[in-house]
């Protein structure tokens, strides 16, 4: 069944689709397309449009969205770029099912519309530089120049553009461009090139082409050749929204697709540049495009988000007409969400501290039933191993305890989570006088964690046994940029400075509770206390865990005070 009424609420390019499904404007069809160049991988930013595109398609009947990877730059172009982006679409959740296409399919079309252009005198062959080209081309307030080589004759430029096709001339020494008016007051209408010399191997045609369309050209074309009714856009594209329309019209293609902009993601914290992206790969400041500190989404999918938290993340920031910025703790906000209602419990301790209970028996252990996740009934219980040694965190044990610090201090109760009540009865410590070890005894009739007699305590700490846990690798992430805007530098300066010194902390001592034990690469957990976790790619003999979010929720925090 169409959803595609015109209903309360719905945003102005859904609005526009219901309009045009209601006035049979294309036909009663919808066609969209997700168009990424293949010169990277796809980060959080691409995500908005790939939900944007696949929803409107998928939310209309017979509605058909295309992957049409848009690959006119052999330069920076790669096989394993279009890989990434097929498995990130998928992850997501999207199946653009028989309709993958590839701009590079299209070059011999795309040629011989050039060609179209030249016959009909819309276009020429011209021998400026690239700084002269630059310095004809005027600016806001100044109207271009035309060039010199402008008013070459239809057959010369046939001529010339031949030979540029077949190698004749080397790279920047010619260009095809449009003849529009070099007067207009949008620039991009100021004779823009259309195509240019490239000797360099792509990846699917390798050597059979040394010109390629500019994206501009080839774009609005693709889209006419595929049959797309609405080529949706983010706003950067508004000002060569008049070059879509004027190569579309002037070569009187049997499509016209409908360009509609919209605002990108722009979030807090974060860079959406895949250049900017690809020098933090290529300077080695990151291990990878899916280093978990990157906003990639193999790197997101690797820390541990789901790809229903990203859905739904893009679902809840909407689409708007205006660019703003994002918060990060918005997106935050939705991992976690999601993440607490199907991440299952274990227990986790991340700088341990070694527990002795003198008044439990030597050499025995028992299990204790624990919740998998109290958010979700049917998740169901699992038996933890308890025993005479155990580990908690080293932070929760203090020698000389401020007055608001409700954790295990020198006589002091507490309660383990699922166990029993403990109290710390002496302290050990090394000749460096650093605390090794502590003492406890235990009551025996609090197992499970509550006081027959009714006594209550104030602090409740995690744990693990220290004959069963398992030692695994902790990674905590945290930002990678230590500012809100990354690209905002001083004079002098690049984005780098901005790079944040401590986002990663590796810990290679932890402990944790043995129901991990087999955990394959990418199952996530919720250590109690500490943080959503998930098992890294790196795992081998020793498990090794990304941490995805704390357990800190500001944005939620935020959203209840309206």
């Amino acid at each position: 069944m169409s959803n595609s009424e015109n209903t309360p609420g719905k945003d102005f390019i859904r609005a526009i689709v219901a309009e045009d499904l209601a006035s049979q404007k294309h036909g009663g069809r919808v066609v969209t397309r997700f168009p990424p160049e293949p010169n990277g991988y796809l980060h959080i930013g691409h995500a908005k449009s790939i939900c944007l595109n696949f929803g409107v398609a998928s939310e209309n009947t017979g509605g058909i969205c295309y992957l049409r990877f848009d690959d006119t730059n052999p330069a920076a172009e790669e096989s394993e770029f279009v890989e990434s982006i097929k498995n990130d679409v998928r992850w997501l959740g999207f199946d653009w099912g028989e309709s993958e296409h590839y701009t590079s399919s299209y070059f011999a079309q795309l040629y011989e519309y050039a060609l179209q252009l030249i016959r009909a005198g819309k276009s020429y062959v011209c021998d400026l530089s690239s700084e002269e080209h630059t310095a004809h081309r005027g600016s806001l307030s100044e109207p271009g120049r035309n060039s010199p080589f402008r008013d070459r004759s239809v057959e010369e430029n046939l001529e010339l553009v031949e030979r540029m096709r077949k190698g004749e001339f080397e790279n920047g020494s010619r260009v095809l461009r449009a003849k529009i008016d070099m007067a207009s007051p949008v620039i991009a209408m100021r004779d823009p090139i259309l195509y240019r010399i490239h000797k360099a191997p792509h990846h699917r045609t390798g050597s059979e082409w040394c010109v390629y369309p500019m994206y501009d050209f080839a774009h609005c074309l693709s889209d006419s050749i595929e049959g797309i009714t609405h080529s949706l856009c983010t706003l950067e594209f508004t000002d060569h929204r008049p070059l879509y329309d004027w190569v579309l019209d002037e070569l009187a293609t049997e499509c016209h697709p409908q360009q509609i902009e919209f605002a990108r993601l722009n979030l807090s914290y974060t860079v959406m540049s895949k250049r900017v992206l690809r020098q933090l790969v290529e300077g080695e400041h990151v291990t990878g495009w899916d280093d978990p500190r990157m906003p990639t989404l193999s790197g997101m999918r690797r820390r541990g988000y789901p790809a229903e938290a990203i859905r739904s993340f893009c679902d809840g920031i909407g689409i708007a007409k205006r660019d703003n910025i994002i918060q990060l703790e918005r997106l935050e906000f939705s991992v976690r969400e999601d993440l607490n209602r199907t991440a299952p419990r274990v227990m986790g301790v991340l700088r341990p501290l070694r527990v002795v209970i003198e008044n439990y028996p030597e050499g025995e252990s028992e299990m204790l039933p624990s919740v998998n996740n109290p958010e979700d009934a049917s998740a169901g219980t699992r038996d933890v191993p308890f025993s005479r040694v155990l580990y908690i965190e080293r932070g929760d044990f203090l020698e000389d305890p401020p007055k608001k610090f409700f954790r295990l201090a020198p006589g002091r109760e507490v309660r383990l989570r699922y166990a029993y009540f403990v109290t710390c009865t002496d302290v050990v410590k090394d000749a460096n006088g650093e605390v090794v070890e502590l003492r406890c005894s235990y009551d025996p009739a609090t197992r499970g964690g509550d006081a027959p007699d009714g006594r209550k305590v104030k602090g409740t700490l995690h744990w693990v046994s220290a004959e069963h846990a398992v030692t695994a690798e902790v990674r905590l992430y945290d930002r990678l940029f230590r500012v809100e805007d990354p690209l905002d530098v001083d004079p002098g300066e690049d984005f780098r400075s901005n790079l944040n010194p401590d986002s990663l902390e590796v810990l290679t001592d932890c402990r944790i509770e043995p129901s991990v034990v087999g955990a394959e690469p990418g199952t996530r957990y919720q250590f109690e206390r500490n943080g959503y976790f998930c098992v890294d790619p790196d795992s081998g003999d020793t498990l090794v865990f990304d941490r995805t979010a704390t357990l800190r929720d500001s944005w939620g925090k935020v959203k209840k005070r309206g």
